[in-house]
């Protein structure tokens, strides 16, 4: 992945990339890309994951891109930051690129609980500024889907 200086260097797999994937796996999705490149200008983005889903009822094509987020770091008010932050990059560059393509951020229900439950979580889900993708870790499932 290209830092913001241009150079290229590798970044490690979210802690709960093959849990995610597994989850929407198991819901049904097909994995298109892993990672989904975002081409823009002279820098490269790499979301987690793209996937698509057939909805056998109407024959049309529901595409998603997953960014994961483990929000592991001393602060949970960071990760959120920076969660929201990437959210709002990644959304408004696929909205150009992609734009059938809908961009969800995956968080374990632990962290649902503890951020997105908590006025500050609250806020950000009521004013729509950020999409999520629930999970379980342990069983690898989709908990719940927030548009």
């Amino acid at each position: 992945m290209p830092s913001i200086s241009g150079v290229k260097n590798m970044s490690a797999r979210d802690i709960y990339h093959d849990c995610v994937k597994n989850a929407l796996i198991k819901d049904g999705w097909t994995i298109t890309h892993d990672p989904l490149i975002l081409k823009w200008g002279l820098k490269d983005l790499y979301i987690d994951l793209g996937a698509e889903q057939l909805l056998a009822a109407e024959k049309t094509g529901q595409k998603i891109a997953v960014e994961i987020k483990s929000f592991v770091s001393p602060s949970e008010v960071e990760d959120l930051k920076n969660a929201v932050g990437q959210f709002i990059l990644y959304h408004d560059i696929l909205t150009r690129t992609e734009p059938d393509r809908v961009l969800y951020t995956a968080i374990r229900e632990a962290v649902f609980v503890d951020v997105f439950k908590e006025p500050i979580g609250e806020v950000l889900l009521e004013n729509q500024r950020i999409r999520l993708i629930v999970f379980d870790p342990q069983t690898e499932v989709i908990v719940k889907w927030i548009p």
